[in-house]
């Protein structure tokens, strides 16, 4: 049988501190805690603490992961990290998450392909294992600290985005359970429609940049409502075609998590009932390029995901960039 990646261990970490809809309802001046309830069913979500950092939430995840996979940080031969809310420009987030786990043997690199992060490191490091005997176990880490970048004043973001990471150890072994078909597909043109458009070679940091506070995540343009559940059902319906198998074999989906109502209208598509995907929007916020491996994690712990299931993994981000996987669990 050919060599494949077994999702071994799952993991997740959030910060302590909660955020309900009410301190926006305070802050903002305005009932935004009624929109959100009804729109996006967002109820709370977790920021860090000023002295926390995106390490500080990989390297907790990582851990548990490690823990639940029975895999010591020695064992692994890689660790893979999706942020876009890296903790320095350079070195990589993952170096330090390597040395504070005792990954000694561990190679490192970080992905940056905003929410779509995650799936598409779990591409890579099940390739990796696929392509390469000397790669056994490798760690895989979402990772997502936004409040950092967070403009308090701008009602469109401030009021979704929250904090957390989700980590997945991947391990190398011969048999049916491991990645059946993955895809990556990129809308170029939409790549200035939303990010952190400062900080990078193009616009460094200035007086006149944080004064502007063009250093700080904004939607500059309304996205097409209809764009990720259409592109969402299309990537799914290839997917199962590549694998031979139909949308409603599927045991569990894990969607990006930044509109419920999205993800309704995808599984609608598809002749899904809702209540087949896992939602961590709730009581988490969106959490990017995490919100993916945290809903793994839940469903996981809950025992909602058992050996055999068919899992879809869907994550969609800024670039705009979508990535796609189908697994055997």
């Amino acid at each position: 049988m050919k060599r494949n990646a077994k999702i071994a261990g799952t993991g997740m970490h959030v910060p302590g501190k909660v955020i309900p809809n009410s301190y926006f309802n305070e802050t903002l001046g305005e009932d935004v805690d009624t929109w959100l309830r009804e729109n996006v069913q967002i109820f709370e979500r977790r920021w860090t603490e000023a002295n926390e950092s995106t390490a500080d939430l990989a390297e907790q995840a990582g851990r548990k992961a490690l823990v639940d996979g029975g895999i010591k940080a020695e064992d692994l031969d890689l660790i893979i990290i999706s942020t876009d809310t890296p903790e320095y420009v350079s070195p990589s987030t993952a170096s330090v998450v390597q040395h504070r786990l005792g990954a000694t043997k561990a190679g490192t690199f970080d992905i940056n392909t905003a929410c779509a992060g995650f799936v598409t490191a779990l591409d890579m490091a099940a390739k990796y294992i696929a392509a390469d005997e000397s790669y056994q176990h490798i760690l895989v880490i979402g990772a997502y600290n936004m409040s950092k970048y967070l403009n308090q004043q701008d009602k469109k973001t401030v009021t979704l985005f929250a904090d957390g990471a989700g980590a997945a150890v991947l391990s190398a072994h011969e048999g049916e359970e491991g990645m059946l078909a993955s895809m990556l597909d990129t809308k170029g043109e939409y790549a200035d429609w939303m990010g952190i458009y400062a900080g990078g070679a193009k616009t460094p940091v200035t007086e006149e940049v944080l004064e502007s506070k063009t250093h700080l995540l904004q939607f500059v343009h309304k996205f097409p409502k209809e764009l990720n559940p259409k592109t969402w059902t299309a990537m799914i319906n290839e997917l199962c075609k590549r694998a031979g198998i139909q949308p409603k074999d599927i045991g569990r989906f894990f969607i990006t998590q930044i509109n419920i109502n999205a993800i309704h209208e995808t599984l609608d598509n598809l002749n899904i009932a809702h209540d087949r995907a896992e939602y961590v929007m709730h009581h988490y916020g969106y959490t990017g390029s995490a919100c993916i491996p945290m809903a793994l994690d839940q469903a996981n712990k809950a025992g909602r995901i058992k050996r055999g299931d068919y899992l879809m993994f869907i994550g969609s981000g800024g670039g705009l960039a979508f990535a796609g996987a189908l697994y055997k669990y």
